[in-house]
């Protein structure tokens, strides 16, 4: 083949390709599953398409359009909010269980609740973007408008009512994004980049100059905004490769909760079993003092007091006597009632144990801890006005350490704030723990060797700083291997929790990089996203400047005429403007190479 015939079929394709650029692609199944499911309009002559002069919508689909935008905005809120409070859920659902008087998990069906709104919400967000990328006007239908107002009504009064409730956990959202900040700004960059192709296609189609400056404004300010979110970000997972420092040793709140009834025998057992490096409980004196656990001041949600004796469901634990409480079966409530949802994964012989275990005393607690050398950690319960060991509390807790069990007293994290200095002086070994955060003066002052501080407190600097004085930092209650790595990162010593089980599995912190990991993966984003945006745009406003033009052309030669080609496969839809100078160049080029090789 010759140079000339070359030259003029690479012509051809290179003009082919051009002319097909310049034609309007409707997908006409595609389309009418869109229309239909966004407005209910499955007939080709309910849809509309719109023309370059035209808005993609009315003023009052617009309006729904920004209800649909401002409602996916809030259901992706509460659901990140919702679910990164994963780590309380069973708080929430005893503190339901407080208020109602029964157990049930309010907390997963929040969830499912918030799931199905958002996923319904971003649904229609996809089917409007579509029509949107076809050039096809919106007609959102009258029932989804009620659905997406149901979801935003649900959305904003649920927000507003756990912020009251239980604001503390906007805490947990905060330190969530300490972790999770690098992925959100690169899933916000390419949710940003994606919606370029809609922006631009209707952009370049309108005619009012001021309403496309702030469009294209809008746009470029929130896609400017997220590329520089990076630098006024901070993470403490992102550091120089060996500058880790080791695993923050684990504690099992109340034993291992989620494995067997808390407080309980069993559980401890399975805490050190899992490797827990400590054991955590709550110790009450009872009538006629003998010191038990018991996380709550009363018995009815973690034993059958209401059946054994159903007229002091409401009373103290501290007022029944030593032989009452171990005749309560204190573990058929976990089976019941599976707060953690984990009591289905226990073998028969250990449903068996745990449906039979009893109130457990702090001896054999004690005597658990010092056989497998142990650290422990126990709130201690002043018993009520009129209690025989309402004054003398303290010393029956000692007097059990000291004389009944066989615990060091170097493995004991002393929590109670009464009476600490004489405590103190009774026995120097005992590591004195705080609960409050206090200046370093007093701590010292008090010999304070630990703080037990919530995990809402964790800082790094604050841990930095206590660590220069010998003061180690433990937080509570830490469940989920986010917020175990992010307390891994900030250098944190020992973390409280109720799945030792699970973090012990760690082999190091989630999501873990190096600064120059960060930095590639930041600046390779933005550029390509950039490069992708800047693509997107000039090809719209190639290609409408190229269709305007063809048809001015056709409007001069053929008085304004054009034509539609609908095959029967019937989804192409050409303006004449694809068959303007273009399609007569390649009849051109096609008649004119037979005649140059013959």
């Amino acid at each position: 083949m010759t140079y000339p015939a070359m030259a003029s079929k690479f012509s051809q394709r290179l003009l082919g390709l051009r002319a097909k650029l310049l034609r309007r692609y409707e997908h006409g199944p595609f389309v009418r599953c869109l229309s239909g499911l966004y407005g209910c309009r499955w007939r080709r002559y309910e849809r509309s398409r719109g023309q370059p002069e035209d808005c993609c919508c009315s003023k009052l689909e617009g309006a729904s359009f920004a209800l649909l935008v401002a409602a996916f905005c809030l259901t992706l809120l509460f659901l990140y909010f919702w679910g990164q409070a994963e780590n309380d859920y069973n708080d929430f659902d005893w503190f339901n269980f407080g208020h109602l008087g029964f157990w049930f998990p309010w907390s997963v069906v929040l969830l499912v609740i918030s799931a199905g709104f958002f996923t319904y919400v971003t649904v229609l967000m996809l089917l409007a973007v579509c029509l949107l990328s076809e050039g096809q006007k919106l007609h959102l239908h009258w029932s989804h408008k009620v659905g997406i107002l149901i979801s935003l009504i649900f959305s904003v009064a649920a927000t507003a009512v756990l912020s009251d409730l239980w604001g503390e956990e906007w805490t947990t959202l905060l330190l969530s994004f300490q972790v999770t900040a690098p992925y959100l700004h690169l899933g916000g960059v390419l949710l940003m980049t994606s919606l370029a192709w809609p922006v631009a296609l209707h952009v370049f189609r309108m005619n009012s100059s001021v309403r496309r400056g702030l469009i294209v404004g809008v746009y470029l300010s929130v896609l400017l905004t997220l590329y520089l979110v990076p630098l006024g970000l901070y993470s403490p997972c992102i550091k120089q490769k060996g500058t880790l420092g080791p695993a923050p040793a684990l504690i099992g709140h109340r034993g291992a909760p989620m494995l067997a009834p808390e407080n309980t025998l069993m559980s401890f057992e399975k805490a050190v079993e899992a490797g827990s490096d400590g054991l955590e409980t709550d110790v009450a004196i009872s009538y006629d003092g003998v010191p038990f656990l018991m996380h709550d001041h009363n018995l009815q949600r973690t034993t059958n007091v209401q059946e054994v004796f159903p007229n002091r469901t409401g009373d103290s634990a501290a007022m029944f006597t030593w032989s009452e409480l171990e005749g309560l079966n204190a573990g058929s409530w976990f089976l019941s009632q599976n707060p953690f949802g984990t009591a289905g994964s226990l073998r028969q012989e250990e449903r068996q144990r745990a449906g039979n275990q009893s109130v457990c005393s702090l001896q054999d607690f004690l005597q658990l801890a010092g056989q497998a050398q142990k650290l422990v950690i126990f709130d201690l319960y002043r018993p009520p006005y009129g209690h025989p060991y309402s004054n003398s509390w303290i010393q029956r807790t000692l007097d059990v350490l000291y004389n009944v069990s066989s615990i060091q007293s170097s493995q004991v994290l002393w929590l109670p704030s009464d009476q600490r200095s004489w405590v103190h002086q009774s026995d120097p070994d005992l590591q004195q723990t705080s609960g409050t955060r206090l200046p370093l003066e007093e701590l010292q002052r008090n010999n304070i060797v630990r703080l037990n501080l919530p995990y809402s407190s964790m800082s790094a600097e604050l841990t930095r700083e206590y660590s220069a004085v010998n003061i180690s930092t433990n937080l509570y209650v830490i469940s989920q291997p986010w917020l175990y790595s992010l307390a891994w990162c900030t250098g944190v010593h020992s973390v409280t929790t109720n799945a030792p089980q699970l973090l012990r599995t760690l082999k190091s912190p989630l999501l873990l990089m190096s600064p120059e990991e960060y930095n590639l993966m930041w600046i390779l984003t933005d550029v390509l996203s950039f490069m992708l945006v800047v693509v997107i745009f000039y090809f719209h406003r190639w290609r409408e400047r190229r269709l305007a033009f063809c048809s001015d052309q056709e409007v001069k030669q053929d008085n304004g005429s054009c034509r539609q080609n609908k095959p029967e496969m019937g989804d192409i839809w050409s303006v004449s403007s694809s068959n303007c100078q273009t399609e007569k160049m390649l009849n051109l080029a096609t008649v004119t190479e037979p005649s140059r090789q013959s």
